[in-house]
């Protein structure tokens, strides 16, 4: 085939590609749809101009359209790894965690249901095909392209929670959907019977297993790379480029795995290490080319997948149509049943958000087949060691089915939602519009006060423009503040919505300043997303229970903990805790600068009521940060220190390359020096990028040599207090001592805080300090309450060991009574400490 025709055509399907969005959105259509749509008129228009006899002068190029290189292997080697490949670097993994029930039910239970759903149908319909063959072709329409439901859900700001929900359904079933098909296509080439549960058991594993490990370690060996080359952006895109397919190949060829699911590990597996590990701006342009790439490749595969359409429904007949009309009644019945059976005894068991009938009537309708359905089609019929009837027959149906999902329920899918009446907003929605519209009013007017004054404009024009625009400011301050059209409750709402809007934004503008590295950014964001999540839908209750939730140490934090203290292995712990720290005091600074948003937008909107609300609750949270702060601190001395010196000193990197920049700008320094300036600050901040080690606490006997309290111990008495001594271990919250317990002993703190509370004066201990020791010393002990602040490994001594260590120790002797003093109470009041007696 010319060269110069092929370039003509690929050329001509980008310019298609360039103009389908625009048309899309003029007439209200799915993307996908639109593109769909016109790949299967070229394929149409290609076919009539040479059969026809009107003329001849097209034949060449309708020619070049229909023997264009088209095979199964195009679409899943070149552009489904891409596809899959930029959807894992575009997911918000912390959040998606938080819904991996429904997402796999969605991704995973709803591929089975469809599988068998439609291959036993057609079992029962059909004799022609073997029952293997009828569920290779539910394997190929078990996969959904949910796109136009996104897209619509996120125009009508329908709960972004339900929107990651359907994201992550797009990408894992279409991981299922073609590990199923790989499992039984084997059996459909090699005329076995057909499959039993036992093989199934005995090689779907396989796939599963050896994908996961191929992307994991192929992702590894990337990132590695990349980082090794941390001053070479166009390195590291490149490598990246080259990931998926050596994942997706390596898995197929070699391993005999899954592809798909090795590309997809690969991509959630650079998706969590790539920020870490590469600076924010080749994250940021990596995201960049791969949104890029799969933009193009998508709308290649749609069309290309399209035009493919005529050719495989060419011998279509009646009997064929009618079980084409199966597949869809099959398919629709299966993921009904997911949807209105399965997800609400989900939310009964509050496994997942709950989802209303009018979102689940959208799903339903929007399960769109496309591009990825045609593509494992066609790998059937370029088999030639599938049956030709078998493979006429799965190309016929798996073609019509996702031809009836593009044009009849794509076309028709906004038309559905506008009769469901999901495009009316809600009314706190309106009245945040009206909220958001003031604010934004507000900013505007002072920029541009600035502006005016900057450049020295005319005083009447400014003084007209300027009350013309305090006009409209006004007008829509009246109207964010219209009691009448929400409850006083809403309002609160709507106050916090917009303080947790504020929050995000500084989360953002700390990241570009790289005062916060992006692995960081990303959980800070995943908890200013759950902030606003959680208020829109449980008010002050949801923002207040949300807030705790970001403080609270999770159940990773807690497995850290056990592999450190039961393992041994404390890298994981290591890093949470570093994590942890800095994204407190990352947090405490942006919860300061939130006050004067409250001062300067939230008062002039909801009144000085609802800013006094929302003054307090923010003070409790930043009570709460400190009193995690404290814990840590307690836990760990010196190391939040060096976290605060580090955050000063790349708050001072940045300053100084902002006025290197300016410099520039102002022609004061010459680009040759901009250049060399540049690179010794990219130096310094590299070198500034770096974390204190944190030490973490040691186990045994080195455990208790650590304590100042026993440095004046020989070996011998030292290895017998390791035998005394039991570890106990509790999670932040946990109460050590209860006020209505009675004490029998004394706990010394290895590792973690507490806060002791004795008649009503709260004292906070950390690691190398004790308590207990003056319950079972005073003549009239007090009730004492002692409640972890952090996770905590605790020495625990009996009391009668306690007495004979106090004898043997002045060290002991003297940690006591300075330990009384700091609380408080006078040496008298205890049993007298005496050395032992002389033998």
């Amino acid at each position: 085939m010319d060269i110069v025709l092929i370039t003509t055509i690929i050329a001509s399907l980008f310019l298609v590609i360039g103009t389908a969005e625009p048309l899309a959105a003029r007439l209200k259509l799915p993307y996908s749809v639109i593109l769909a749509v016109i790949g299967i008129l070229i394929g149409l228009g290609a076919t009539f101009f040479l059969r026809t006899e009107l003329t001849d002068a097209l034949n060449p190029v309708a020619e070049a359209i229909l023997n264009l290189p088209i095979r199964s292997n195009v679409f899943l080697y070149i552009f489904l790894p891409t596809l899959l490949f930029q959807a894992t670097l575009g997911m918000d993994l912390r959040r998606m965690l938080d819904d991996w029930v429904p997402i796999l039910v969605l991704a995973v239970v709803a591929v089975v249901a469809a599988t068998l759903s439609v291959g036993f149908a057609l079992a029962a319909t059909t004799s022609v095909m073997p029952l293997v063959a009828c569920l290779l072709v539910g394997a190929i329409v078990s996969t959904t392209d949910p796109s136009a439901v996104i897209s619509i859900f996120r125009s009508l700001s329908t709960p972004r929670r339900l929107a990651r929900i359907i994201e992550g359904e797009s990408l894992l079933n279409d991981a299922a959907a073609i590990a199923l098909f790989g499992f039984f296509m084997g059996f459909v080439m090699t005329g076995l019977p057909d499959p039993t549960l036992a093989d199934a058991l005995t090689r779907f594993p396989i796939l599963i297993v050896g994908g996961v490990l191929t992307g994991w370690l192929t992702a590894r060996a990337a990132v590695w790379l990349m980082a090794m080359f941390a001053r070479y952006e166009k390195a590291q895109f490149s490598i990246s480029v080259a990931l998926p397919y050596l994942a997706y190949i390596i898995a197929e060829q070699s391993v005999g795995a899954s592809g798909v699911i090795s590309v997809v590990v690969a991509g959630l597996t650079l998706n969590l290490a790539g920020p870490g590990r590469l600076t924010p701006q080749s994250w940021t342009g990596l995201r960049e080319i791969w949104d890029t790439l799969a933009h193009w490749a998508g709308a290649l595969i749609f069309i290309l997948a399209a035009l493919l359409i005529p050719r495989l429904l060419e011998e279509v007949r009646l009997q064929e149509v009618l079980l084409i009309g199966v597949v869809v009644v099959a398919a629709t019945f299966a993921r009904a049943v997911i949807l209105y059976g399965v997800l609400p005894l989900l939310t009964v068991m509050r496994a997942s958000p709950p989802v209303e009938r009018p979102y689940r009537a959208a799903i339903l309708w929007g399960g769109l087949r496309g591009a990825v359905t045609l593509a494992l089609a066609l790998a059937v019929t370029e088999s030639f060691r599938v049956p030709v009837e078998v493979k006429r027959l799965v190309g016929i149906l798996a073609t019509g089915y996702a031809v009836f999902t593009l044009i009849v329920q794509g076309t028709t899918l906004r038309a559905f939602v506008r009769w469901l009446g999901l495009e009316q907003l809600s009314p706190i929605d309106i009245a945040l519009s009206k909220q958001v519209v003031a604010v934004a009013l507000q900013t505007v007017r002072e920029d541009m006060a600035k502006t005016t004054e900057n450049y020295e404009l005319a005083h009447d024009i400014v003084r007209s423009e300027a009350k013309r625009f305090g006009e409209r400011l006004d007008e829509a301050v009246k109207e964010a503040e219209k009691s009448g059209e929400i409850l006083d409750r809403d309002r609160v709402t709507l106050g916090l919505l917009a303080l947790a809007g504020a929050e995000r934004d500084l989360i953002i503008a700390r990241a570009r300043e790289q005062t916060v590295s992006s692995r960081l950014t990303q959980k800070l964001l995943a908890d200013a997303d759950r902030l606003i999540e959680s208020t829109r839908g449980g008010g002050r209750l949801g923002y207040r229970r949300a807030a705790r939730a970001s403080v609270h140490y999770g159940r990773g934090f807690r497995i850290a903990v056990f592999l450190h203290n039961r393992v041994g292995l404390s890298a994981p712990l290591a890093t949470m805790t570093a994590d942890r720290l800095e994204i407190l005091l990352s947090k405490r600074l942006i919860l300061r600068d939130l006050t004067g948003f409250i001062d300067s937008r939230i008062r002039r909107i909801h009144g000085r009521r609802v800013a006094e609300l929302l003054r307090s609750l923010l003070a409790l949270r930043l009570n709460a940060i400190d009193t995690a702060l404290e814990g840590l601190r307690l836990q760990y001395p010196g190391y939040a220190e060096e976290l605060e010196r580090r955050f000063i000193r790349r708050t001072a990197l940045r300053i100084e390359e902002r006025e290197y920049e300016a410099m520039r700008a102002d022609g004061l320094i010459e680009t040759e020096l901009h250049a060399a300036l540049s690179q010794d600050i990219a130096a310094r901040s590299t070198k500034a990028q770096s974390r204190p080690r944190l030490d973490l606490a040691l186990s045994g006997s080195e455990l208790v040599r650590q304590f100042p309290l026993f440095s004046d111990l020989d070996e011998k008495s030292i290895k017998r207090l390791t035998r005394a001594l039991s570890t106990r271990y509790v999670n932040a919250g946990e109460m050590v001592i209860s006020r209505d317990s009675t004490v029998r002993s004394v706990y010394f703190i290895a590792s973690g805080a507490v806060e002791l509370e004795s008649a009503g004066s709260p004292v906070r201990l950390g690691r190398g300090e004790m308590f207990g020791q003056m319950v079972l010393l005073m003549q009239r002990p007090r009730r004492v309450e002692v409640r972890a602040i952090a996770p905590t490994t605790l020495l625990v001594l009996d009391e009668a060991a306690f007495r004979r260590l106090l004898e043997r120790s002045p060290a002991m002797r003297d940690a006591v009574r300075a330990s009384a003093e700091k609380r408080g109470i006078s040496p008298a009041r205890l049993i007298p400490l005496r050395p032992p007696k002389d033998d």
